[in-house]
Formats: C-alpha cells, structure tokens, sequence
C-alpha cells in the first residue's frame, strides 16, 4: 500500500492535482526486451487537500481519461501448473484472486521477491499492494497490482493491474501503459517501493511481507 512520498502500472492521487490513466500499447522496460506491461485500469484522481494540510509537490494537470481497451486475457505464466490453488484476498477494498507459486519452483536470487506484499501506501490518500505470483528462470515475474483509497476516503476508486515485471540486479520492476515506473528491493523481510510519475515525481512506501 509495492515510506515517504515522492502505474496501468501507473499515476496516483497528489494533494495539489490528479493523474489520469490512459491506455496504450504495452512498452519494453529495457531496450531490445519483450514488451513487458500490466493492463491499463483507470487510476483514481486526487481529493483536494484538507485545509491546512502541507501541499504535496507539484504535478501537471492530468488529461481526461479514454475509454479502456478489452483485456489482452492473462500473462503468460498466470496459468503455469506450478502455481498453487486460487485464493480471494481484499487488498485496498479490492478482491483479489490470488495463485502463488511453489517457492522450490523459483530460482533462488529470485525467491525473496515471490509472496504477497501490502499494508502500503504511496500516498495519504492511496493505498497499495502488490502480489508477484510466479517468476521464471529469465527474472520475468507475473505481478498483480492493487490500489484503492485509503481507511474511509469516500472519493476515487480502486483497481487491479495484472500483468509482468523483470527482474534486473535484485530489483523488481515494471512500468505502467501511462509511462508510471515502479520499482522494488528487498528490505529485511520486506519489499522497498519506489514510484516515479511521467512528470517525474516520485514516492517510496515499504510493502510489508503478508501471509
């Protein structure tokens, strides 16, 4: 809910204005690597800042939202035989079906990065959680991404982001269709996230390990 404040992937509610999902062909994370993207979903817009609040950094005027593309089907490995039993979980308000693989099955520099990670947040407003389900011997892991708002903020609106990462020199990342790149590390038993907006900005939350 993947810490201080700096998609889909991804874009996310700030104090001073509001980011709009927008659906797009699915973009490398590297050079010369297979497209590799989660689904587009809506991203939620801002609330306005209470008043008194410290304002966060300034961001560009988001454009209006387009009308999503059908669902590509699942990632690839999101049917693999080795993932264990289906699972609902709510995460950010979000149900969620959840398949994990066998931790055996994965390699093992990749291990630490197979698991439910959640209890974050990018933001006041925005909650998080990422579950990586399965990663193959090449480091591609199959991720699925929820957000929503945070305790009972009655604006805005949650989604699910599935789709596929890489992992690279212990990092684990992905990128949104709207150019949101994330990135996570390892931290004791934990994952370290960092989200950087199209407009530059970023935000680290620490996605805590969850049974």
């Amino acid at each position: 809910m993947f810490g201080r404040l700096g998609a889909a992937m991804l874009a996310f509610w700030l104090p001073a204005a509001s980011l709009a999902q927008q659906p797009a062909a699915p973009v490398p994370l590297y050079p010369g690597a297979a497209p590799r993207s989660i689904e587009p979903e809506p991203l939620p817009p801002l609330p306005p800042a209470p008043p008194g609040a410290p304002s966060g950094p300034p961001v560009a005027p988001a454009s209006p939202p387009l009308a999503l593309a059908p669902p590509a089907g699942p990632p690839p490995m999101a049917n693999s035989p080795n993932l264990g039993p289906a699972t609902a979980r709510v995460f950010c308000d979000q149900q969620v079906t959840v398949r994990l693989a066998d931790l055996e099955s994965v390699p093992t520099p990749y291990r630490p990065f197979l698991g439910i990670w959640s209890d974050a947040a990018w933001s006041p407003q925005l909650c998080a959680a990422l579950i990586v389900q399965n990663v193959a011997p090449d480091g591609t892991a199959t991720i699925l991404y929820a957000f929503g708002p945070m305790g009972s903020n009655p604006r805005g609106q949650g989604g699910v982001l599935n789709g596929t990462g890489v992992i690279r020199d212990g990092e684990l990342r992905f990128q949104n269709s709207d150019g949101s790149q994330f990135a996570f590390r390892p931290l004791y038993a934990d994952l370290d996230g960092k989200l950087t907006t199209p407009t530059g900005q970023t935000y680290e939350a620490v996605f805590k390990q969850t049974p």
